[in-house]
């Protein structure tokens, strides 16, 4: 099934290939014209290589893990499931304790609570935060880890290529003043050449490096206040209709009801909601893509119908 995990959106695809091109023309940049022109007699050279390459070994391998993993989607029933008589049992769904399923009019089936509709991945996807292009795939229940954890190492990559092309300019500005810019050859690359990467590779860092730690700070705040961006979306104009004009208050309470009621659920402690994404072993496995349990609140044992006759 994990062909069919990876959507073949253009726009997906176009960004997966950005993504790799810039993973691996930083490794490039940094390898040959940053450590080996500045750190070449030295095993500071050896080290720095090392630690970098292993920062985007383990970039690459939860991105991978984000773009191929179930994002959490919801299963299609093997039939088609009759909706005629919905309306009528509704009662029954809520005394046998289905609060918050839903029907899904492009799926035809019932979605569990917090599931909604990816337009581009045409399912359902559990707990779904939002679909990202940059790993051709939706954000849910069960790939959310592997996001942020390639949204961290992203980070890192990122500042630390940062440093190291700021300490090498340094160095380069330093040997050219104290005359030793002669002993390195004609093997050297050209001075134009070494600046217009260093530029473009402090560009790709700065660029990247804000643009993911800000979704990441997004992603942890998602967690922690257990609320999906679709959820607080929805609270809002929740609270933007509570407070309008006594006018209006009867069109958006007859709108506002049609539309898919999901139960509170109650406020956990914030460990146990970062566990319940990162998994129950150790804090340092966090850092690595590794598969953890699923969810133990509607986690990967629901089917395709909810626990009433239909």
């Amino acid at each position: 099934m994990a062909p069919l995990r990876c959507r073949r959106d253009p726009c997906g695809v176009i960004c997966l290939i950005l993504t790799y091109f810039s993973v691996f023309y930083a490794d490039y940049v940094v390898i040959q014209y940053v450590l080996i022109p500045a750190y070449s007699d030295s095993v500071w050279c050896t080290l720095h290589g090392s630690v970098f390459n292993l920062i985007l070994l383990l970039l690459l391998a939860c991105h991978a893990k984000a773009v191929f993993s179930d994002p959490g989607m919801v299963p299609l029933p093997d039939t088609a499931i009759d909706f005629s008589e919905l309306r009528s049992q509704s009662s029954r769904m809520n005394e046998r304790g289905c609060e918050g399923w839903t029907v899904c009019s492009r799926c035809e089936t019932y979605r569990p609570p917090r599931a909604h509709h990816c337009r581009v991945c045409q399912r359902c996807i559990r707990r779904m935060d939002h679909h990202c292009p940059w790993i051709n795939n939706c954000v849910g229940e069960l790939n959310q880890k592997y996001f942020i954890q390639f949204l961290f190492y992203t980070g890192m990559a990122s500042l630390y290529s940062l440093v190291l092309v700021v300490s090498a300019w340094v160095w380069r500005i330093r040997s050219e003043r104290e005359g030793d810019a002669e002993k390195e050859g004609e093997e050297t690359p050209s001075k134009h050449l070494i600046v217009a990467h260093y530029i473009i590779l402090l560009v790709e860092s700065v660029l990247f490096g804000v643009f993911v730690m800000v979704i990441f700070y997004d992603q942890l705040i998602s967690i922690i206040t257990d609320e999906t961006p679709i959820e607080q979306m929805r609270n809002r104009l929740m609270i933007k209709d509570r407070g309008s004009s006594p006018s209006s208050l009867a069109s958006t309470s007859s709108s506002t009801s049609q539309l898919p009621h999901h139960p509170p659920h109650t406020r956990k402690p914030k460990l146990a909601l970062l566990r319940e994404v990162f998994g129950r072993g150790s804090v340092f496995c966090w850092l690595l893509p590794l598969h953890s349990s699923p969810p133990s609140v509607g986690g990967i044992i629901y089917s395709a119908l909810p626990d009433y006759d239909v």
